[in-house]
């Protein structure tokens, strides 16, 4: 210790210091601070502006009522968001579009005279149900064109009308689509238009008698191929089901169970030269199940399963008569 209470340096250590040299010119205390203390600094810098920026932002005098607006924002905001999230917006535009119909009904603008035509295979009330018109509806709202749009969307009807009279006539005029034939595809029968459109999922009775057509694409391809087969009416009757092929040709069942393959291309000469070999030879009539015709040159004929048995023992018959050495 020194005569101040100071810790006493050793005599070599300080001649040492004062022997070094400078390096470059900088004085000791010029050196770069650590790290740590640079970080320091900053960090704090930082701080002060964050503290010079709130209160700022108290200083800030809100107008009269932002409390107020900023809740119910807050509160509108969640009830919009557990509307949307909870799928309920087509609920909320149903509610407002009745209390505005409500409104308009109350001055005078209800439907108070309502006139539907063309329908035949729909009920009115169906076709009210597709152009969602209640007795709860204003006139005064109701969108035509939209109107129309909806009732297109029923399978069963191919256009629509929809005119309105203010203050309270509606008048709705419909054409309906014809059924055509029945469609049968992967064992599910639906009655079609002649455009392919699928009418109904189920037959109704007074639908039985309708053409059946089977297979993928034969609801498209039904009309020309149909209109083809009525050219040919001694065919056409004897048919019970047209079946469409890979998509691209057609098969004939009719109702003895006769199959008839008909080929791809030249259907017309093949049906043509069908109905002379029947009024030469009674074919369709034969104890047949298969014609087969989908070689331009030959016309290849399948016994059926009783016809083969008959002939099958009609040869061993035959055969035995031939062992004996009589006559054939």
């Amino acid at each position: 210790m020194d005569g101040r209470g100071r810790i006493a340096q050793s005599l070599i250590r300080i001649a040492r210091l004062r022997a070094r040299p400078p390096t470059g010119g900088v004085e000791p205390r010029a050196r770069a601070r650590p790290h740590h203390f640079q970080e320091s600094m900053h960090s704090s810098g930082f701080r002060r502006l964050l503290l010079r920026c709130w209160i700022r932002l108290l200083r800030v005098r809100l107008p009269r009522g932002a409390g107020t607006a900023a809740a119910l924002a807050l509160i509108l905001g969640g009830l919009w968001y557990g509307v949307v999230k909870g799928d309920h917006m087509p609920d909320v535009v149903a509610f407002l579009e009745d209390t505005r119909d409500q409104a308009a009904n109350a001055v005078g603008f209800n439907i108070a005279d309502l006139t539907v035509t063309g329908q035949n295979q729909l009920t009115k009330e169906e076709v009210l149900a597709a152009a969602r018109v209640t007795g709860r509806s204003s006139l005064l709202f109701l969108d035509a064109d939209a109107t129309r749009e909806r009732l297109k969307l029923n399978s069963w009807i191919a256009d629509a009308t929809v005119r309105k009279l203010l203050p309270g006539q509606l008048q709705i005029e419909i054409k309906e689509r014809e059924p055509f034939a029945l469609w049968q595809k992967d064992r599910r029968v639906s009655v079609i238009a002649d455009d392919g459109t699928v009418l109904e999922g189920f037959v109704a009775p007074q639908l039985l008698t309708l053409p059946l057509v089977v297979g993928r694409g034969a609801e498209t391809r039904a009309k020309d191929f149909l209109a083809l087969l009525d050219r040919f009416p001694a065919i056409r009757d004897q048919v019970r089901a047209a079946i469409l092929v890979g998509e691209r040709r057609w098969n004939l069942r009719l109702k003895s169970g006769l199959d008839l393959r008909l080929p791809e291309a030249a259907v017309v000469g093949a049906l043509e030269h069908l109905v002379t070999l029947d009024r030469e030879a009674r074919l369709l009539t034969r104890d047949i199940a298969v014609i087969d015709m989908r070689l331009s040159d030959r016309v290849t004929v399948r016994l059926s399963e009783k016809a083969s048995q008959a002939r099958q023992e009609q040869l061993k018959e035959l055969m035995k008569k031939a062992k004996k050495g009589g006559r054939v």
